[in-house]
């Protein structure tokens, strides 16, 4: 079961391998994989044991309308062999204890996010010269840390990050108590147009608008690709490290039969994209998910499986096209969730409807009403047609301003109505009317609070006021923190309708009031009311 029979026996080599994989909390588990994969008279892995444990079948196939290349079949049929050659060295043809060990501390151990980047990288270029695609990623140094040289094309990332998806949305699978149904490859073309934008020289950049990424033949330096991956996507790596974790995991947990179940591991890249709200789709969540870490990246990370569609209203809190544009409308909706909010803007400049783009703000507490900036964290994202995430500088915390019609009828100097987010009273880095029918977008220059770069394509210097297509906020706080509003709302209710109902006998006496001796007066001014002196 991967471990001696006696303390003496233990190597110091083995010794090393399984107190790293004990810092994981994964040796138990490790130790039942081991035992139902190996084989008893040798006390190692058969190497097709290894690679049928993780690997899957790919249904459905490519075509014009499909959002991968041709060749994406192909190179995942070789994910499982070449994740066995690279990570778990075999000897006499079989894999010890001790290498299986080293290879899932490889994969999924505690390692910094660049040396995780390099290894999926490494992975990628692997299966990539096996599906017989031009090598264009070179291995350095054959070392733990080893760096990467070469370059990808746009198409390139768009398998890498489909790779990414279907192995994170497999860990994913494996973990839930459910099963959940395929969701089909989701678009990353405002990923991939973002490495395009980040990584490309200024000579070679092209039309955000115009170009589809699989005719762009532009060399992207896979070193520019780690640090956009960093910066913008940095939990990427971690799909590899969950998928080997969870596939482990699921061997621990079943019997050797279980691996036979090639239907259980299939994916259906054929299948249609599920989409939450009419602006969150599972691409563009998932790219939302990457940006984080804990909680948040779980409770967005729910929206991406085919199941979440049945608890859309646990999600969805607003939709202007559903409940009716204009801060009011959107106010009744949101008051009184306590937990981080989502809110999506699509829009487009006036003179120019056929370039919509969608941006987004994610604030990590609920909307108060206030006339100044408030709020403890968020980051801002440029979410279609391009992906960015603008996360806090720390200079400022303008992170959210939302203001309605104050209760004083006559103000001096009255504070702007609307929603903001960035910049400064007046001068904000994203401005929403009252009325939700205008967006106005600054440059980053006037803000401090998040960092800089353009919400969306070729945005210039000039502020630019936008007409808005649709407003979404979906709530990421739970079940719980939808229970909790739903009690807000009814007590906000029952206080309501109790002030419409007047109790007379607060007002005392009719015969006795102030009231009652007016009219009297007014009725006969001359009847005496009181003695005469």
């Amino acid at each position: 079961m991967g471990q001696s029979s006696s303390a003496e026996q233990v190597s110091p080599e083995q010794r090393e391998a399984e107190s790293m994989a004990a810092s994981t909390g994964a040796l138990p588990n490790l130790q039942k994989a081991f035992s139902v994969l190996s084989d008893p008279q040798t006390h190692s892995i058969p190497i097709h044991s290894l690679q049928k444990c993780f690997g899957f079948s790919i249904d459905g196939s490519t075509n014009e309308e499909s959002v991968v290349p041709k060749e994406f079949p192909v190179l995942m049929s070789s994910l499982s062999s070449s994740i066995v050659d690279l990570f778990f060295l075999s000897e006499k043809g079989g894999i010890s204890w001790i290498e299986f060990l080293k290879g899932y501390i490889k994969c999924s151990g505690r390692t910094v996010s660049s040396a995780s980047l390099n290894s999926l990288l490494r992975l990628f270029g692997m299966i990539s010269v096996k599906a017989g695609l031009p090598e264009k990623l070179q291995v350095v140094s054959d070392e733990d840390d080893c760096k990467i040289s070469g370059f990808l094309l746009p198409a390139d990332v768009q398998m890498l990050l489909s790779m990414c998806w279907i192995m994170w949305w497999d860990s994913n699978k494996l973990k839930a108590s459910s099963s959940l149904g395929d969701s089909g490859l989701p678009d990353v073309t405002h990923l991939v147009l973002s490495a395009v934008d980040s990584c490309a020289d200024a000579d070679k950049k092209m039309d955000l608008w115009e170009n589809s990424i699989l005719d762009m033949h532009i060399q992207l330096p896979v070193a520019k690709i780690i640090m956009w991956a960093l910066k913008t996507l940095p939990s990427l790596s971690d799909c590899f490290g969950k998928f080997v974790h969870a596939r482990l995991f699921y061997v621990a947990a079943h019997e050797q039969e279980k691996l036979d179940q090639v239907d259980h591991f299939s994916h259906d890249i054929s299948a249609k994209e599920m989409s939450v709200g009419h602006l969150l789709n599972s691409g563009r969540a998932w790219a939302i998910s990457l940006t984080l870490r804990g909680t948040l990246s779980e409770e967005i990370s729910k929206v991406c499986f085919p199941s979440a569609a049945e608890e859309v209203d646990d999600y969805l809190l607003y939709r202007s096209s559903l409940h009716g544009k204009g801060l009011n409308r959107f106010w009744s909706n949101i008051e009184g969730y306590n937990a981080p909010l989502l809110i999506l803007i699509s829009a487009h400049e006036a003179n120019n409807d056929a370039r919509r783009w969608i941006i987004g703000a994610l604030i990590h507490q609920g909307l108060e009403n206030h006339d100044t900036f408030y709020g403890t964290s968020g980051s801002l994202y440029s979410i279609s047609p391009v992906f960015h995430v603008f996360t806090p500088s720390g200079k400022e915390k303008n992170f959210v301003y939302s203001h309605l019609h104050g209760t004083v009828k006559y103000e001096a100097h009255p504070k702007p109505v609307g929603l903001a987010f960035g910049g400064s009273s007046g001068n904000e880095r994203i401005f929403v009317d009252e009325d939700f029918a205008k967006v106005i977008v600054r440059h980053h220059a006037c803000d401090k609070t998040y960092h800089h770069g353009p919400l969306y394509p070729d945005q210039g210097f000039l502020p630019v006021e936008a007409s808005i297509m649709d407003v979404e906020v979906l709530g990421l706080g739970g079940k719980r923190a939808r229970d909790i509003q739903s009690s807000y709302k009814k007590r906000e209710e029952l206080f309501t309708e109790q002030r419409r109902k007047v109790d007379l006998k607060t007002f005392g006496n009719w015969e006795d009031s102030p009231e009652k001796m007016m009219m009297d007066m007014v009725s006969d001014p001359n009847r005496v009311r009181r003695e005469d002196r």
